[in-house]
Formats: structure tokens, C-alpha cells, sequence
């Protein structure tokens, strides 16, 4: 996996639960972030209140268009109502950049989750038609938000499922997957695999509902996280 040094990144929909969990690990492993609301001002109070909760000043907030043309990375954490309206509003900022999405087109009913169907196959598969010279990476999909926000929550013992078709971007989400549990980040395959990946938190949040915890993923068979020494 190659080293990631500290970069731009923005977290579109970051005034959200899981944009607002993933910018506070990105700030504390020492990424400088912007979060993203259709809101600046929200933006901003959501901004001041993590810089003071993780005690870092690499936190700052902008409307969602603004923190896209201001940063490298671009991450999209929004619901999937309104995702290709958005995604198309943002297209030109994104363009040449990874873009990584965490998006899970889910709907519920009196039984509970289940994964919408997505014409594009998926929603990350979706963001890469919209926006083609972007290069799309599924990732963070299965990370519990109120863990992600919880300072003494140790996420090491997580993986990360990280889908893609470029190898270097990939790469580059790995580490920052990294960056955010200290733990294990996996390469899942193709971009297509998150035709999977992003249904499969329907199972993971009525499997919490059912048994009252934050349940995540962790793959059995593969070697250990590095500087995680084997139980």
C-alpha cells in the first residue's frame, strides 16, 4: 500500500452523521478537511464544533461546491435521495479527482432495511457515470457514524472494504481507511463490487437493531492489520 501523506479532503454531506464521524478520524490522523453542507453556515458551526472536539484547527466548512473545488480528494457521504442531482451539480469540481463514495442507497419499511436498486448498478457506479474523468473508489460503507464520533472507540478491529478499478487510487483510499480505524483496509475488487457493498449495511444495521449493538466487518483468513500483532 503506498504511504498517504496529508492531503485536502472534502466530505460532502459532512454535516451528516458518517461525514461528520469520517472528518473527525480523517483530522486527527492529520488530513486537513473541509466539510461540505448545501448550507455554509451549518458547514461552519459542524466545522468549528469538530476542530474543537478533536482539538485540531485542519477542520474548516463551506458550502458543498466550495469545499469540491477546494480540495484533492472529494468524499461523498450524503443519502441517496437527491445523489445524481448532486453529484451532476458538482461534476466539474470533482473532475480529474478520486472521489470516493460512501453513499448506500437504502430504503426502509415496517420490516426494516433493505438496498434500493440502483439503475447504474450502484451508487458509486452511478457518481462514475455522471462525472467520467473522476476516479470513483467505494469505501466506508459499513463504519458504525456514532463510533466514527466517539473519541474512546477503538476501530481497529474493523476492516474496510475498499472497490475500485483504478490501482493507484485504490491504493490511496486504503490509506486513508487506514488513517481513520488503525486498522485493516482490504482490497474488494472492481468498482461493480459495491453493487454488494452498499446493500450488505442493510444487513449490518438490522443485525444492531436486533441485538442493541454497533456491529461492523471483519474478515477471517487474511493476515493481520501491520504493527497488529496476531492474538
Amino acid at each position: 500500500m503506498t504511504e498517504n501523506l496529508p492531503t485536502r479532503i472534502a466530505v460532502v454531506g459532512g454535516t451528516g452523521p458518517q461525514g461528520r464521524g469520517l472528518g473527525y478520524r480523517l483530522a486527527l490522523a492529520g488530513h486537513e478537511v473541509v466539510l461540505g453542507s448545501r448550507d455554509a453556515e451549518r458547514a461552519t458551526a459542524a466545522a468549528e464544533e469538530l476542530a474543537q472536539q478533536a482539538g485540531v484547527a485542519r477542520i474548516t466548512g463551506a458550502a458543498n461546491l466550495a469545499a469540491a473545488e477546494s480540495a484533492g480528494i472529494v468524499l461523498l457521504a450524503v443519502p441517496y435521495d437527491g445523489h445524481a442531482q448532486l453529484v451532476t451539480s458538482l461534476a466539474r469540481a470533482m473532475a480529474g479527482k478520486i472521489v470516493i463514495s460512501c453513499v448506500n442507497p437504502l430504503s426502509f419499511d415496517r420490516f426494516g432495511p433493505y438496498g434500493r436498486n440502483v439503475l447504474a448498478g450502484s451508487a458509486a457506479e452511478e457518481a462514475a457515470e455522471l462525472v467520467p474523468s473522476a476516479t470513483v473508489v467505494g469505501a466506508f460503507h459499513h463504519l458504525a457514524a456514532p463510533l466514527l464520533l466517539d473519541p474512546e472507540a477503538d476501530l481497529s478491529h474493523e476492516d474496510v472494504l475498499v472497490c475500485g478499478d483504478d490501482i493507484a487510487a485504490k491504493e490511496r483510499v486504503m490509506a486513508l481507511a487506514a488513517d481513520v480505524t488503525g486498522g485493516r483496509a482490504l482490497d474488494a475488487g472492481r468498482l461493480r463490487l459495491a453493487r454488494q457493498l452498499e446493500p450488505l449495511t442493510a444487513v449490518l444495521i438490522s443485525v444492531n437493531k436486533r441485538y442493541k449493538t454497533r456491529s461492523g466487518l471483519a474478515l477471517t483468513g487474511l493476515a493481520p492489520a501491520v504493527g497488529k500483532v496476531p492474538a
